[in-house]
């Protein structure tokens, strides 16, 4: 319900229309802003067709209006103390496992991998992004390890005590991967990476729409052949499933996080408007495998 699926894509017709689109700019600071205020003005212009459209729209539209938020999920706020920040993850880690959910990202990743290889003739190589935990590149090097998947993975987030966590575990597990402090939305320092594939998994709605659109173009500068962004599917199942399941891990803050995510989702439309404002072109493919949404973006 919360896709919102016929007033978006009106509404995102009517801002190409209305609007220069995609808008230009020239600078990282440029696009950020110009991806947030176009999703702004998406968001109003969805309500107007929603409105326009008849009753049944405009509650959809009203109920996403009352659930959405930009309220900062307790594991993103500084003043927690690293240790509190790194059981929450562990303990996302856990739910994660508990639901089998690393094993259909791979499969969602797979085909991905399998192009590059077929087209470079090597192992694919992956940088996930904001990996937390670590869990899914733990899964990935566990099967690159078992010679399943011809890919090498690297991990890497912003928070260092999750580094160091997940770098102990990798050689713990002796697992082929390495973890590395990057920020994931100012990669502009960022030495090639070498990389074919970028990738962020359970993390879109951590990022505004700017800083989301910095990370699509900055992958494309560091020589990233595709970015994969894989998120929650926005509706109300998650809504009330993500908190429900979180609270079995017996962490109430986990819980909260759980359904303050589930809020900040972003819908299939939103994730169009973004892609093509960071690309300048229409060559991304958003796909639905429940409970994700699958953000996948080729670059020449």
């Amino acid at each position: 319900m919360l896709q919102l699926k016929t007033a978006g894509y009106i509404a995102l017709d009517n801002l190409r229309k209305s609007l220069p689109f995609p808008p230009q700019w020239h600078t990282q600071g440029e696009l950020e802003k110009a991806a947030d205020r176009y999703h702004s003005a998406f968001l109003d212009e969805r309500f107007e067709v929603s409105r326009n459209l008849g009753a049944f729209f405009f509650a959809a539209e009203l109920i996403d209006r009352s659930i959405r938020t930009d309220e900062q999920e307790h594991m993103d706020n500084p003043s927690m103390p690293p240790q509190k920040k790194l059981e929450l993850i562990k303990a996302l880690d856990n739910m994660n496992n508990m639901l089998l959910l690393y094993p259909q990202y791979i499969s969602v990743i797979e085909p991905s991998i399998r192009e590059i290889v077929r087209e470079k003739k090597r192992p694919a190589r992956i940088l996930e992004l904001a990996s937390g935990a670590g869990g899914l590149a733990f899964a990935i090097a566990a099967q690159a390890k078992q010679s399943v998947l011809p890919v090498e993975i690297t991990g890497s987030d912003i928070v260092p005590e999750y580094v160091d966590y997940c770098n102990a575990t990798a050689e713990e597990r002796n697992l082929p991967v390495h973890f590395s402090i990057i920020n994931a939305f100012a990669m502009e320092s960022l030495e090639n990476c070498s990389c074919d594939i970028i990738l962020i998994s359970q993390s879109l709605h951590h990022f505004t729409p700017g800083q989301l659109a910095r990370i699509i173009e900055q992958s494309k500068l560091h020589g990233a052949s595709i970015f994969l962004g894989l998120d929650g599917h926005r509706g109300l199942d998650l809504l009330a499933g993500v908190p429900l399941i979180a609270l079995l891990q017996g962490v109430s803050v986990l819980t909260l996080d759980g359904y303050t995510s589930a809020r900040k989702f972003y819908s299939e439309a939103e994730l169009d408007l973004i892609a093509e404002i960071a690309t300048d072109s229409k060559r991304h493919r958003i796909d639905f495998s429940w409970p994700l949404t699958v953000l996948r973006i080729p670059f020449e």
